[in-house]
C-alpha cells in the first residue's frame, strides 16, 4: 500500500499563539462527542445484538455513523466556511440531542441504525466548525506566522481520550443501565456544550438575504450521494469476503468511484474538491497517512473489546476497563507531542507510526491463555502512538491547507479519519465477526501490523517533510 509523499512538508520552529480558555473549551467538548459515540458503541454492540435478536449486521451500527461523519464533515465545513462556524457548531449539538433523545426507543435495529446516522451528521459540525473559529481567531488575534499549537493539542487529546475512554465508559454505563445507556450520557455533555457555546464563542455575521439558500443549494448533493454509494459498495463486497463475496458490489464500488471523479472534476463546488487535493502533495499525503492509521486504531478500538468479552469471558465494564491504558497514554503522548511537534514532526510521525507496530505486533502473541496483566501492557502500547498520529497529522493539515479554505480540509480530513474507521468495521467483521476467537484475533493481528510498517517506512523514508508552510 503505497502512500503519497510529502515532499514539500516543512520542518520549522513556529511561535505559539494560546487560545483563550474560554473559548477552547466548548469546543473541544463539541469535538468529543463524535469519538466518543465512536468508541462506547463497542462494549454495546453485543447487548444490542441479543436485544434485537440481530446478527452481523449490528456492524452497521458502526459503519452507519461513519459514513454519515465522512459526508457530513466536509459539508460542514463548507457551511462553517460561507454560514458561520459558531451557527453550524449549535446546529450539530440540536441534532446530537434529537438523536440521543431518540435512539432507546428505537423498536427495531434498522431505527436504531438511523439514530446513529443522525448522530454522525451531529457530531459532525463541531470539529470543521472550531478549526474555523481557531483559525479566525488566529488570524485575528495572533502574531503572524505563529501556529495554535496548543488548540490543536487539546483537541488532539480530547478525541484521543475520549475514543480511548469510550469503551471502559460505554462498559460501564452498560452493565449499569443497558445499552441505551451510552446514548443518554450524550444529553448532559452537549446540553453543556450549547451553554459554554452561547457565552463564549464569538457571534456570526449576520446572515444576508438570500445566503442560507445560495449556500446550501452550492453544496455538491450529486457527489455526496456517489460517495455514499462507492463507500457502501465497498463495504458490502468486504463483510462478504468470509462467505460468499459480493462481485457486484466490488463493481459497483469501481464504477461510482469513476463517476465520483468524473462528477468532482466538473462541479463548480465539489463534495471532495479533487483538484484542491491532486495539487497539493503534502496534504494529500495527510489524508492518505490518515485513513491507514485509522485502520489500525478502529481495528483495534472494535477488536479487542469483542475478544475480551468472547474468548475471554470478561463483563462489558471489564473489557472496557482493560482499555483503559489505552486513554491514559494517548492523553500523555499527546501531551509530548504538543512539545515536539513545531520542531520535530518528523519525529513525531516516525515515533508514532513504531510504536503502532510494536503495539499491533504484540497483539498476535496474545491468546485466550494470556494473563490479563499481558493484555494491559500490549493497551498501553497501542495507547502510546495515539497521540503522536493524531497531532502530528492534524498539525501537517492545518500549515498546508490553503488559508481560507481550511474549514474544507478540515472536513476532508476527518472524511479521510472516517474512511479509515468504516475500513476498520470492515476488517474487524470479516476478522472477529464470527466469533472474536483467537484466531480472528491473529488475521487482525497480521493485516494491521503490515499496515502500520507501512505507515513507519513512509514516516522514515520521506525525502523531505517540507512544503507545509507555517501559516497562523
Amino acid at each position: 500500500m503505497a502512500l503519497p509523499t510529502a515532499q514539500t512538508a516543512v520542518e520549522k520552529p513556529t511561535a505559539r499563539a494560546r487560545i483563550p480558555l474560554g473559548f477552547l473549551t466548548p469546543i473541544v467538548l463539541g469535538t468529543l462527542l463524535n469519538a466518543l459515540n465512536s468508541s462506547m458503541i463497542a462494549v454495546a454492540l453485543l447487548s444490542i445484538q441479543d436485544a434485537f435478536h440481530a446478527g452481523s449486521e449490528v456492524i452497521w451500527l458502526v459503519s452507519g455513523l461513519y459514513l454519515a461523519t465522512a459526508v457530513a464533515q466536509p459539508a460542514m465545513g463548507r457551511l462553517a466556511d460561507a454560514f458561520g462556524a459558531r451557527r453550524i457548531f449549535g446546529l450539530g449539538l440540536v441534532l446530537v440531542l434529537i438523536a440521543a433523545a431518540a435512539a432507546p426507543f428505537a423498536p427495531s435495529l434498522g431505527w436504531l441504525i438511523a439514530t446513529r446516522v443522525v448522530l454522525g451528521l451531529g457530531t459532525s459540525a463541531a470539529y470543521p466548525a472550531g478549526m474555523s473559529m481557531i483559525r479566525a481567531w488566529a488570524t485575528e488575534n495572533a502574531t503572524p506566522g505563529s501556529t495554535p499549537t496548543g488548540g490543536l493539542g487539546a483537541i488532539s487529546a480530547a478525541s484521543q481520550v475520549a475514543v480511548a475512554l469510550g469503551p471502559p465508559l460505554g462498559g460501564l454505563l452498560v452493565q449499569l443501565a443497558g445499552w441505551r445507556a451510552i446514548f443518554w450520557i450524550n444529553i448532559p455533555l452537549t446540553l453543556a456544550a450549547m451553554v459554554m457555546a452561547l457565552l463564549w464563542l464569538p457571534a456570526d455575521k449576520p446572515i444576508r438575504r438570500g445566503e442560507l439558500g445560495a449556500t446550501v443549494r452550492g453544496l455538491d448533493l450529486p457527489g455526496m450521494a456517489l460517495f455514499v454509494g462507492e463507500l457502501c459498495g465497498l463495504m458490502l463486497f468486504l463483510l462478504s469476503l468470509p462467505d460468499n463475496p459480493r462481485w457486484w458490489a466490488l463493481a459497483a464500488f469501481v464504477v461510482l468511484t469513476a463517476a465520483l471523479i468524473v462528477r468532482e472534476l466538473r462541479a463548480a463546488r465539489p463534495f471532495v474538491d479533487v483538484r484542491m487535493v491532486s495539487r497539493n502533495r503534502p496534504l494529500a499525503a495527510t489524508y492518505a497517512r490518515v485513513a491507514a492509521t485509522y485502520v489500525v486504531f478502529y481495528s483495534v478500538t472494535y477488536a479487542l473489546p469483542q475478544w475480551l468479552q468472547q474468548g475471554r469471558g470478561l463483563s462489558e465494564a471489564q473489557a472496557g476497563l482493560v482499555m483503559l491504558p489505552v486513554a491514559g497514554l494517548g492523553f500523555l503522548t499527546t501531551m509530548w507531542a504538543t512539545r515536539l511537534v513545531d520542531r520535530r514532526l518528523r519525529l513525531v510521525l516516525i515515533t508514532g507510526s513504531a510504536a503502532l507496530c510494536v503495539g499491533s505486533g504484540a497483539l498476535a502473541l496474545v491468546g485466550s491463555t494470556v494473563p490479563i496483566w499481558a493484555v494491559l501492557i500490549i493497551a498501553a502500547v497501542l495507547g502510546l502512538p495515539n497521540g503522536f498520529n493524531s497531532l502530528g497529522n492534524q498539525t501537517l493539515m492545518y500549515r498546508t491547507a490553503p488559508a481560507d479554505e481550511i474549514g474544507t480540509a478540515s472536513g476532508l480530513f476527518r472524511t479521510a479519519q472516517y474512511i479509515g474507521a468504516n475500513l476498520s468495521s470492515a476488517l474487524v467483521g470479516i476478522a472477529v465477526g464470527g466469533s472474536a476467537d483467537d484466531s480472528g484475533l491473529h488475521l487482525l493481528a497480521a493485516v494491521i501490523t503490515g499496515i502500520s510498517v507501512v505507515l513507519l517506512l513512509n514516516a522514515a523514508t520521506t525525502r523531505h517533510l517540507r512544503g507545509a508552510g507555517n501559516r497562523g
